[in-house]
């Protein structure tokens, strides 16, 4: 008896050491045509499809040859596919045209004789209409050749998490951060810090707007603390949508595991509160702590019209999600999703983001909850059954086949191959797997790396810790490339003029296998996206006391509607403020052809 005792208190006092319950694991089946009940389309308050009101973003940077300056700037999907621009520097004593003819392959340009100090502006024009001018950009040139390669933002502390948003509607991105950067896990047992979060909004010229504590209910991990910056209401300004627990208390080992737990949403400009809603109550169902601690906010127009927050709860075992809507200063609930409501039942699925994109066409979001798709409406749309994905990519991986596919990494070990995985967005149907048996796979990514092959290239590598360190990379069609570099899965950039996609490897941005193409990276990289100038992106980072803004000076070889109009790749910019990092992708195949 005293035998099997110690074996019982060993095999659970070892359960965090994976995050997925062994027990859970009966529920790892493949459901391609869920039976549920019925429930309605969602219907919001908006009558057209709600859009960020993006400006220009004309953006200055040093050229590589240190000497010349470096404009580019926004296009947007409104824009004629004609449509040309013309660039003028002011100075004090002239107001002088650029361009020989209207700029039209590229949404850049490049200064070669620039005055000491000068304002850019940029006119667009489409035939012989000209349309109304960007704002203008002033450009100290001996301050932009001997400053540092990057915009710099003075913060409080050392930024752990990032989000963007339009906060004062002037057609441009402004950051929320939250401090401190220090994170303890749910699943790792005893460890604690006694910070308390801050979340805290700056313009992008660097000036604060507020801050607001979470409080000491909210304990300081990525998984407790989750907050998501967007324009939920349609007023053409941000609101910042976090989790508080304004009540909760902290027991022995600092841990929360009582007190009132609000979904809450403040306005971007103020910080005041606009409205809150009960979150996501704890159950039995979730677990213990570790599991009951794993909370998500994400975005989706789940009636393809109005943007929606969504709440997620459960990550291993249950899982539970709700959309709710802002309007006229209310939080109205659109629908709640139960895993134990479905037949079967739908449990540890989840991963460690979220991400929405319309999959099967009907012009309404879906929502990627790990490794099962949830339908507009809150129904389960199908689910791939292969347990608890560390990562997972929604993407036109293979731009040959019709619609997109999702990479699947599991944590969970897979004998069948299934530990990397290709499934079809709308059907969850395999397209192809690994073929080879996984352990713990802990990181993926989908990119173009290789321009020998069509489409992203698909590369994952197992986690060290579940006693296995194999790596894996395939072409889209999942056939394995033997005897190639395998890259690192993390901090990838459209940097250079081409469509491969870069890396970031120290303070390198390196080209596969191992092209520098620029240096100087410094500090904790919180966020990839294209925030300013043309498509390409920028790398933002966080060193004590600052926000550094990373952008490429490089000619581009042509053009593109800003990314951050495509609604996925905008969605996985919204989830980037929370979980583990991850670079964005959009609905479309960007790579080479």
């Amino acid at each position: 008896m005293k035998k099997l005792l110690l074996a019982l208190t060993l095999w659970s006092a070892a359960l965090p050491v994976r995050a997925q319950d062994p027990r859970e694991r009966v529920y790892n089946y493949e459901i391609l045509k869920p039976s549920h009940e019925a429930k309605p389309p969602v219907e919001g308050f908006a009558t057209e499809r709600i859009r960020e009101n993006l400006g220009r973003s004309l953006t200055a940077r040093p050229a590589p040859d240190g000497r010349s300056v470096h404009l580019s700037w926004r296009l947007l999907e409104s824009d004629h596919p004609e449509i040309g621009f013309d660039i003028y520097r002011r100075t004090d004593s002239n107001d002088e045209l650029l361009n020989r003819r209207p700029i039209t392959s590229t949404t850049d340009f490049t200064d070669t004789g620039p005055a000491e100090k000068a304002s850019y502006r940029i006119v667009p024009r489409y035939g012989d209409r000209r349309l109304p001018a960007s704002a203008e950009t002033e450009v100290d040139l001996a301050a932009l050749r001997t400053g540092k390669p990057y915009t710099a933002i003075p913060v409080t502390g050392r930024v752990g998490k990032l989000g963007v948003g339009d906060l004062d509607g002037d057609g441009e991105y402004d950051f929320v951060v939250r401090t401190p950067d220090t994170n303890v896990d749910p699943g790792v047992q005893g460890s604690h810090y006694d910070s308390v979060y801050t979340i805290a909004a700056y313009r992008r010229d660097g000036r604060k707007l507020w801050e607001y504590s979470l409080g000491e209910g909210v304990e300081p991990g990525v998984w407790y603390s989750p907050f998501a910056v967007y324009d939920f209401d349609g007023d053409g300004r941000a609101e910042v949508a976090l989790r508080i627990c304004p009540d909760g208390k902290r027991n022995e080992r600092h841990r929360v595991g009582s007190g009132t737990e609000y979904l809450v949403v403040l306005d971007g400009m103020t910080g005041r509160e606009i409205a809150r809603a009960p979150w996501i109550e704890r159950t039995p169902r979730l677990g213990d702590l570790n599991r009951q601690n794993r909370h998500q906010i994400g975005m989706a127009y789940v009636d393809g019209r109005t943007p929606a927050i969504i709440v997620a709860r459960g990550t291993y075992r249950a899982m539970l999600a709700e959309a709710w809507q802002l309007h006229d200063g209310r939080l109205t609930r659109l629908w709640r999703w139960d895993g134990d409501e479905e037949n079967p039942v739908v449990r540890s699925q989840g991963a460690h983001n979220m991400v929405a994109g319309d999959v099967d066409g009907d012009g309404r979001d879906e929502i990627l909850l790990g490794g099962c798709m949830l339908d507009d409406n809150g129904t389960l749309l199908w689910s791939a059954g292969i347990g608890h994905p560390d990562k997972t990519y929604l993407t036109d991986i293979d731009p040959r086949r019709p619609g997109m596919e999702v990479l699947l990494c599991s944590e969970i070990s897979n004998d069948a191959g299934r530990g990397v995985c290709c499934v079809d967005a709308a059907t969850g149907q395999q397209v192809w797997n690994i073929g080879t048996p996984t352990t713990h796979v802990g990181d993926g990514m989908a990119a173009d790396i290789d321009p020998r092959h069509p489409g992203l290239e698909c590369f994952a590598k197992e986690d060290r810790k579940a006693g296995k360190a194999s790596r894996y990379l395939t072409t889209a069609q999942g056939k394995q490339l033997e005897n190639r570099p395998v890259p690192d899965c993390r901090n990838w950039v459209w940097w250079d003029g081409d469509l491969l996609r870069e890396t970031i490897q120290g303070t390198r941005i390196v080209k596969w296998p191992d092209e520098t193409v620029a240096e100087g990276i410094e500090g904790t990289i919180l966020l990839i996206g294209d925030l300013t100038g043309d498509w390409r992106e920028e790398i933002v980072t966080s060193v004590d006391g600052e926000l550094r803004i990373y952008g490429t000076g490089l000619p581009a070889r042509d053009r593109r509607t800003t990314l951050m109009q495509d609604p996925v790749y905008r969605s996985y910019l919204v989830e980037r403020s929370q979980g583990y990092p991850q670079s964005p992708v959009p609905s479309y195949y960007l790579g080479e052809k």
